[in-house]
């Protein structure tokens, strides 16, 4: 069993419902999706292209996924994580835009906040004493040989590349394209993902994400609602 602690909007809501059908499943239910009709890009395309998305469905993540320590439970990390959640504030992201990231698509803010790069170093360091270290199989898995030092560092301390200085917020939608897969690909993910990015993304909840055994899809756990009871906004 592993855990992530990442960030994904309500399951109902619409841009949740968009990313699911676009990647084909829904994290939530772990239901199947048909992907989406997209003039120029038949449906097979899409499916073969967001495999590896699809795995750890719609997110963008805050601590990876890790083991649990050998004296930690998981009712310890749902209460601790409940109590962290608590005691931040809600905020809105600033505008999400799809853009490419070296050879694959995601969503990212239009600018960066400094709000969830702060709730993400929070994350990863709070929760660092809930993670079994690393083997050393899991880390010849996560050191593709291309790190930078800081990534490489971070990897041995944290469990992850892409933390703290090295962290910027995503929502992946695709996996590894192909050159000539990029600008096509981009096209229509601007196309489907506009409609539902007219609207900022607020970030009131932090979601448990669990992975059930080596290579099962992960799912949505629980939601734990950000800030306390009286301040927080209906959704």
């Amino acid at each position: 069993m592993r855990y992530a602690i990442h960030f994904t909007p309500p399951a109902h809501d619409p841009l949740t419902l968009a990313a699911a059908q676009w990647l084909g499943r829904n994290a939530f239910s772990g239901e199947a999706m048909e992907p989406p009709a997209i003039r120029g890009i038949g449906i097979h395309d899409i499916a073969f292209n967001t495999a590896l998305p699809r795995r750890y469905g719609f997110h963008a993540t805050l601590k990876a996924p890790f083991r649990l320590a050998p004296d930690i439970t998981e009712p310890m990390l749902l209460r601790h994580l409940m109590r962290f959640a608590g005691a931040h504030n809600p905020f809105e992201l600033p505008g999400l835009e799809v853009v490419r990231l070296g050879n694959f698509f995601a969503l990212a803010p239009v600018i960066p906040s400094e709000a969830m790069r702060f709730l993400a170093a929070s994350v990863v360091q709070e929760f660092d004493v809930f993670r079994a270290p690393l083997s050393e199989a899991e880390l010849e898995r996560s050191d593709p040989g291309d790190l930078s030092a800081p990534q490489f560092a971070n990897l041995h301390r944290w469990g992850y590349p892409y933390v703290m200085d090295e962290f910027r917020f995503h929502m992946t939608l695709t996996g590894p394209l192909s050159a000539a897969d990029l600008p096509r690909f981009e096209r229509a993910l601007r196309d489907y993902f506009d409609p539902y990015l007219k609207r900022l993304v607020e970030v009131v909840n932090l979601a448990l994400f669990i992975e059930e055994e080596p290579g099962a899809p992960f799912l949505v756990h629980s939601l734990h609602p950000m800030g306390r009871v009286s301040a927080r906004k209906i959704a």
